[in-house]
């Protein structure tokens, strides 16, 4: 038997536990403050500056003052958005009234949403009651799962720089689809109870490449600072929720669909597919800037409240107004160059002569007579 896969074995794993909080007790005086808290409290701060030239690498003091500037614009920035955003609405109701970042949202929703219906907790807290019957001891396919879960994260550790964000989602959905699928045969008998276990560990091993890390990942790369923790608040408070419902209803799913319960996750999967596919954008070496001015590029026909001409965010101004204006200065001059332009007069009728068929006199004499008085004398 495996070794952990007993009453014994588990209440050695729970009493682990309690040891690695102490640990990280213990460890807490040789964590580093961060510098941007610091900064906040103090621009001037030296500790913040040892801590910045610390963790980059960093070595001359004008490479440190830099980032020190970078931290303290940033601060100011997102400090005066705050102040805004209390004197007009709340955050969450200014972030999805936006309409330059509603995409976004909804994006961020979207996978939060996949990460949880997708069915990994099911497999994680319930992972034991779905190894029952497919083999001898259902703690040992739940501890071989916890391990493929640790060497899967290691992986994925390893791909994040390398590979674009949109490709790991619609790799990790398409790799759990195809193992959903096999699961789902091999409870129905068609391959053998091993290719359960393997398509379990391989539905694992690809979500933490994709829909586990890039949902909360692709948050930070999608909004700015004005909005990122107002969006990573409301991703987080979606995706407990999901998990809530998650926890809830795969017990009853496993009793009613039996062996195919994971077909809805499978659904899923494929829905997430194909919204990656159509609608998530790339955010690996983009700026959010990027993404809104690539959003306006795609959608050039919707007017964006938080937006001017030249394509600047949030800027204060009132953006239709400032495009009528555009649009009526460029009427304007294509009737000028057409002769039709009018100028805010009107020719004089017919009862007098008209400025064109108005002749000024040449002689002095003449246009002193017409006008009453003498010419003037040098």
């Amino acid at each position: 038997a495996f070794p952990f896969a007993t009453e014994s074995g588990w209440r050695i794993l729970f009493g682990v536990t309690p040891f690695l909080a102490v640990l990280q007790l213990l460890c807490s005086p040789f964590l580093l403050e961060s510098p941007r808290w610091l900064l906040g409290r103090d621009p001037e701060s030296r500790k913040a500056r040892f801590i910045i030239k610390k963790l980059r690498g960093l070595r001359y003091d004008q490479e440190v003052e830099t980032e020190v500037s970078h931290f303290v614009v940033a601060s100011e920035k997102q400090h005066m958005d705050t102040e805004d955003r209390v004197n007009s609405q709340s955050a969450v109701m200014e972030l999805f009234s936006d309409k330059s970042v509603r995409p976004f949202v909804v994006a961020a929703i979207v996978l939060q949403m996949a990460q949880q219906f997708c069915g990994i907790n099911a497999v994680f807290y319930y992972s034991t009651m779905f190894f029952d019957g497919v083999i001898d001891n259902p703690q040992v396919g739940t501890t071989i799962v916890g391990a493929v879960n640790v060497v899967a994260t290691w992986v994925a550790l390893l791909l994040m720089g390398s590979c674009g964000r949109k490709t790991l989602i619609l790799w990790s959905s398409a790799g759990m689809f195809i193992s959903c699928i096999a699961i789902v045969l091999s409870l129905l008998g068609v391959f053998s109870n091993i290719v359960a276990l393997g398509g379990v560990n391989a539905y694992v091993c690809f979500f933490e490449i994709g829909l586990g890390p890039i949902p909360w990942l692709i948050v930070a790369e999608m909004f700015d600072a004005k909005y990122v923790a107002t969006a990573m608040s409301v991703s987080c408070q979606v995706n407990w929720s999901c998990n809530f419902i998650i926890g809830l209803a795969f017990p009853y799913m496993n009793k009613y669909l039996g062996p195919y319960s994971f077909g809805p996750f499978a659904l899923v999967l494929l829905a997430t597919f194909i919204f990656a596919a159509v609608e998530l954008p790339e955010t690996q070496g983009t700026t959010p800037e990027e993404l809104q001015a690539e959003l306006v590029r795609r959608n050039s026909n919707v007017i964006y409240h938080n937006m001017d001409i030249e394509g600047n965010y949030n800027v204060p101004l009132d953006v239709e107004w400032r495009m009528a204006i555009e649009q009526l200065k460029l009427e304007e001059e294509e009737a000028m160059k057409k002769g039709t332009y009018n100028y805010g007069f009107q020719p004089m009728t017919q009862s007098g002569p008209t400025i064109s068929q108005t002749s000024f006199p040449q002689e002095p004499t003449t246009w002193a007579s017409s006008m009453g008085t003498s010419p003037p004398t040098r």
